[in-house]
């Protein structure tokens, strides 16, 4: 274990080093989400493809209809249906003077049309008053045809989407560097992607130590508690953009924590662990990990650190197996694993899926406090808060103490008091880091 005090922004840059983001591959859409865009995605065809419907009603001729009303409604004879998915009027037909097309949302707009009549304009082809609703084909005359009374006019291409009006060939659809979500994936598949070179979802599995621990839902024996860590951080991992692994809590025995590291490697891209790393005889991680480096590799092995914060002081990094999978050892008190986690852990994950801002946002807000908050002089300590945007102000949650996971979880921000402050007085400006 290093003896030397790190400060939190040199095990930070220390990781960042370390870590790099993984290899890029091709991902069918659907297994795409979450993931990041490795190049500049340009557009094929033009969206929409054809020009089409905004509404159900019917396709018309501009001067046909001009001057219509209630009382003097246009009549036009009904010439066919234009459906969605058809390539326009039967028999390749136009509209023609005093003609209109019944036509679907979505459907293409036919030839000789040059705007579409909702079908609330129009008596529906009914020859009563107006429609509220367009009758089903199979209600609707054989062809389609007859007459329709249209109540209003209409300017030229009215409800109609025109070719191109969303994006047009050669246009960029999405920038490399994208996060792949639902909106990105409907957009690829609109234009006619089926694939996109991405770099992967990094892959984490999270391993709690402890003797003590009990899963959530068995019997709570004496000096027992429950596993609470591997969930939040598992968690935690998923909504930074990983694929998430939970490993049940391994006990004190440091031959056991370490075969179930090595058999996790296979599908870890980061492991990890939360317990273990203080100065207590039972901290298995410590024992397990301290000899685990390659002597002929450079910079392999983990190194056990205490840090200039709280809460986080013991902190352990490196790299194991015969990939160097990296490895991050984060004490087991639940507010300094999560505090840990965000500050180092969620950095780790974002630089391995090649983004560029691997850190939470922060701001600056004013602290809304009864007296005076204190801090441990050369430590950098993150208290819980919640954060009023609208008011720019920041309070504490709950206490200091490393165990208040009630007050982390009423938390939105970390409130971030510098090494050398010692005391903070209310209303004193101070950073905030945001967590949701």
């Amino acid at each position: 274990m290093s003896n030397t005090m790190w400060s939190v922004d040199e095990h930070l840059a220390d990781i960042l080093e370390a870590v790099h983001p993984l290899e890029p591959i091709e991902l069918q859409l659907h297994d795409a989400q979450g993931c990041v865009l490795v190049e500049d995605v340009m557009v094929e065809i033009a969206l929409p493809p054809f020009d089409n419907s905004s509404m159900d009603g019917y396709a018309v001729r501009v001067a046909d209809v001009e001057g219509a009303d209630e009382e003097f409604p246009a009549v036009l004879t009904v010439i066919g249906d234009v459906a969605a998915g058809s390539d326009g009027l039967p028999e390749g037909r136009s509209v023609g003077p005093g003609e209109a097309a019944r036509i679907m949302t979505g459907a293409p707009l036919p030839a000789g049309a040059e705007a579409v009549v909702p079908v609330e304009w129009t008596d529906g082809g009914t020859g009563a008053g107006p429609a509220d609703t367009m009758r089903a084909h199979r209600d609707a005359p054989q062809d389609a045809g007859g007459e329709v009374r249209v109540h209003r006019p209409v300017e030229a291409r009215a409800h109609v989407r025109a070719r191109g009006s969303d994006v047009k060939p050669g246009d960029l659809a999405l920038r490399a560097g994208s996060v792949i979500g639902p909106p990105q994936i409907g957009l690829l598949a609109a234009i006619g992607r089926a694939t996109v070179k991405v770099r992967p979802r990094p892959r984490v599995v999270v391993i709690s130590t402890g003797s003590e621990l009990v899963q959530p839902g068995e019997e709570l024996a004496p000096g027992r508690i429950y596993d609470s860590n591997s969930f939040a951080l598992t968690a935690a991992a998923r909504d930074a953009g990983a694929i998430a692994y939970r490993v049940g809590a391994v006990t004190d025995d440091a031959d056991t924590l370490r075969a179930t590291i090595e058999d996790q490697l296979i599908r870890a891209d980061i492991v990890v662990t939360t317990g273990g790393v203080s100065v207590g005889a039972y901290d298995v991680v410590k024992e397990a990990l301290s000899s685990v480096g390659d002597e002929d590799e450079a910079g392999s092995g983990i190194d056990f650190r205490k840090l200039a914060m709280q809460p986080g002081k013991p902190q352990g990094f490196g790299s194991i197996g015969p990939d160097h999978t990296p490895l991050l050892a984060l004490p087991g008190n639940p507010v300094s694993s999560y505090v840990s986690f965000e500050l180092f852990v969620r950095p780790a994950i974002r630089a391995l899926m090649g983004l560029p801002d691997v850190n939470r946002p922060t701001v600056r807000a004013a602290l809304d406090v009864g007296k005076a908050l204190t801090s441990p002089a050369g430590r950098r300590q993150f208290l819980r808060g919640t954060y009023d945007e609208e008011a720019g102000t920041v309070a504490p949650v709950g206490g200091a103490g490393s165990h208040l996971i009630a007050a982390l979880a009423r938390a939105d921000v970390l409130i971030v008091l510098p090494e050398d402050v010692t005391s903070a007085e209310p209303g004193t400006d101070v950073e905030v880091v945001l967590l949701r």
